[in-house]
């Protein structure tokens, strides 16, 4: 694999996150504040991405490739269409993961550390953790 640092929250990685279908109608402040807690992961054929059974805080968007997903090593699918979401059952628990899944060919990746909200620090009268989780129900609501 091979990661970058956690994102800058500049207009042009900005516009990119707007094409993707889940988060098009989001706000640029809500855009910004995920970007500066994501990171791009590349993967090449077969890597895993995820483990099932454990515990790591990444929810994902694919940006480009497939991902095979996988219980109990059979198949149950493939994800290959730009903007789809995984690892997303990481927001509503906190549970081991249910399910493997790797990079099928090469395969890049918005990986969103939904930890990295612990490194937001309240301003003002509205909380920025809470915004974070916020954004990050959102996004799973876009998503269903």
């Amino acid at each position: 694999m091979i990661e970058s640092k956690y994102l800058q929250d500049n207009m042009q990685n900005i516009q990119k996150l707007m094409n993707i279908q889940t988060l098009k109608h989001f706000e640029i402040k809500s855009l910004a504040k995920l970007l500066r807690l994501s990171k791009i992961r590349e993967y090449e054929d077969g890597e895993i991405i995820i483990k099932e059974g454990e515990k790591d805080p990444w929810l994902y968007f694919l940006l480009e490739g497939k991902v095979k997903v996988s219980k109990d090593n059979c198949e149950i699918t493939t994800i290959h269409k730009k903007g789809e979401i995984f690892g997303e059952m990481r927001i509503i628990d906190t549970l081991s993961r249910s399910a493997s899944v790797h990079a099928v060919g090469r395969t890049i990746c918005l990986a969103v550390d939904t930890l990295a909200q612990s490194k937001l620090v309240g301003s003002g009268e509205r909380d920025e953790r809470v915004d974070f989780l916020h954004l990050l129900y959102r996004i799973f609501a876009e998503y269903m």
